[in-house]
């Protein structure tokens, strides 16, 4: 079969990208797959040409009615019989698209996955002559991806609806533990695997510390005139916010001249990270991706992740770490991208990004790492378990907490031997320990800290240590920080004091009664959403806990379920 010719007669181009060739041959030999195809490379195509090569109907499992429509559009356009079902649809229309599918008037259907899976649908479908099922996005399907919908797990009982229908199942960004449990949920045994490179070679790559997101952003932006691009925020309300100055585009962006990328908000996980990054740059010209990091990000995606369950709390955990490691790498960001996905990447230079361009300053942190190293230590041989960064850090920063009196961690000999560093370069420390293999975590919510071997023995014997300067690591000595430079949310401590004022008010008294300003700062700083987590903030008695922990932990709740709302 003339298979180039059908390209250049149906899609007008003149050449396969890689893997396209193998994939449409197996599909047309009726066989199941796994293709990982990274955005940009041409996964819908590995179905489209072999739905128009022979009879049937292929149907097209589709999560988003966005796509859905602009593929079928496009489709439409190059005169291909390909229609959509989903609930954008009106009773009339949707009748008279079944009576088309019934007469085998179309070669492909696109339908969302809780659609296809009502036992009415499958009944109707039975009665069509169905040539295969393609499942897009086939990552959903999988817990351990970074998009898991339950609904997408119902489609592994198709197998025994269309026992001798062929499935190809398609992804742009699944890990070999995503990819194999994708294929062990949708039973295909006998499947040819089809895995392309992560590499983008046309993309650079950059990560900048956070310090004013809207003109960082602008800057970017008007520094590439005439050119588009997307901007990537965690909430809603921040995408509103940047949308009514600049321009934002939400999911399933199937723009091919993409330039540009910005994520404003640390993404989840790497690999949303690294599909939103795909959109850019989609045509194969140069496109650069732009991250903006700051440590206040890393806690709200935590308080998000303390939503889930506790298993998806795990998983969560396990891929934020990743994505925080990512964003504070010395090395070649594109060599740690493809590591992820389980590629190397041998080029000691990738020469496209900020790392290979202009490498991170380092420095001796051979005493700092000791420091460290010893406080997870000595607090691990005192109880016989460890605990978590936070507290490692509170022990080194000299912190008089609660937590800290009652396990006589006041009494160890690192305790405050930190003062010389704010946290914020300490927590940053400790995250590079943990990437170098000194420090293991434990998976999940708390992620106590213990030292590996290699730890033990660089603790012992006082191996040097280089450590990359963080955005923010100060190494000089500070004077003692006054109450009003606790580093919190800004925003989130504006918020607070207003609720104070109104407090206030309605007591006749002034604000400083209800609160100070550092216990105010505290709550920003380490967001109560619980009245037990209210009760370690200072100044909050029995009495302020009976009178003021419902408003305030009210407050805090809202404010980060408005931050969390995704687009």
């Amino acid at each position: 079969m003339d298979l180039p010719g059908a390209l250049k007669k149906h899609f007008g181009y003149s050449e396969f990208r890689p893997l396209q060739e193998e994939i449409i041959r197996d599909a047309l030999a009726g066989r199941d797959q796994f293709a990982l195809l990274p955005t940009g490379g041409g996964k819908s195509l590995c179905f489209q040409l072999p739905a128009l090569l022979r009879d049937g109907l292929t149907i097209v499992v589709s999560p988003l009615i966005s796509l859905m429509k602009d593929q079928v559009d496009a489709l439409q356009t190059s005169g291909i019989a390909a229609t959509f079902l989903n609930s954008a649809l009106d009773r009339h229309e949707a009748v008279a698209r079944l009576r088309g599918l019934h007469r085998g008037e179309y070669r492909l259907l696109y339908v969302a996955p809780e659609r296809l899976m009502l036992e009415t649908f499958l009944d109707k479908a039975a009665t069509w002559k169905i040539a295969q099922i393609a499942i897009d996005e086939a990552h959903c399907i999988s817990e351990w991806g970074h998009d898991f919908r339950p609904e997408y797990r119902e489609l592994k009982k198709l197998r025994k609806h269309f026992p001798d229908v062929p499935i190809m199942a398609l992804t742009a960004t699944a890990t070999e533990r995503v990819r194999k449990d994708i294929v062990d949920q949708l039973h295909l045994d006998d499947a040819r695997c089809y895995v392309a490179s992560f590499n983008r070679p046309n993309l650079t790559y950059r990560v900048v510390p956070k310090s004013s997101p809207y003109e960082q952003v602008l800057a970017f932006i008007r520094s590439r005139p005439n050119e588009s691009g997307i901007v990537y925020c965690a909430s809603r309300k921040t995408a509103d916010s940047l949308a009514g100055k600049l321009i934002a585009f939400g999911m399933g962006i199937n723009k091919p001249n993409v330039r540009f990328v910005v994520h404003h908000d640390l993404p989840k996980n790497i690999e949303s990270y690294y599909q939103e990054t795909g959109r850019a740059g989609r045509d194969g010209l140069p496109s650069d991706c732009l991250l903006l990091f700051s440590a206040s990000d890393v806690v709200k995606q935590r308080r998000f992740i303390e939503e889930k369950s506790e298993h998806e709390q795990r998983i969560a955990h396990e891929q934020l770490r990743a994505m925080i490691a990512y964003a504070e790498t010395r090395e070649c960001r594109r060599a740690t991208l493809l590591k992820y996905f389980g590629e190397d990447f041998v080029t000691p230079s990738c020469e496209s990004c900020d790392n290979c361009l202009n490498p991170r300053e380092t420095f001796d942190g051979t005493m700092h790492a000791q420091k460290f190293l010893s406080c997870v230590y000595r607090i691990h041989a005192k109880h016989g378990f460890g605990f978590g960064s936070n507290h490692i850090v509170d022990v080194l920063s000299g912190a008089e907490t609660e937590g800290i009196r009652q396990r006589g961690h006041d009494q160890l000999s690192t305790y405050g031997i930190g003062q010389d560093l704010k946290r914020s370069a300490w927590q940053a420390i400790g995250r590079e320990l943990l990437r170098l293999g000194l420090v293991a975590a434990a998976p999940g919510k708390f992620a106590t800290l213990q030292l590996t071997d290699a730890g033990l023995a660089t603790l012992r014997e006082r191996k040097p240590i280089t450590l990359t300067k963080p955005f923010d690591v100060e190494t000089t000595r500070r004077r003692k920080r006054r109450a009003g430079e606790i580093e919190c949310d800004e925003a989130l401590f504006e918020k607070l004091r207003t609720l104070r004022r109104k407090l206030a008010d309605e007591r006749d008294v002034p604000a400083y009664i209800i609160f100070s300003d550092a216990a105010l700062r505290e709550m920003a700083r380490t967001y109560p959403t619980t009245t037990a987590e209210f009760s370690h903030i200072p100044g909050v008695g029995q009495q302020k806990l009976r009178d003021f922990a419902q408003p305030f932990t009210a407050a805090i709740r809202s404010y980060l379920s408005t931050a969390g709302e995704r687009i």
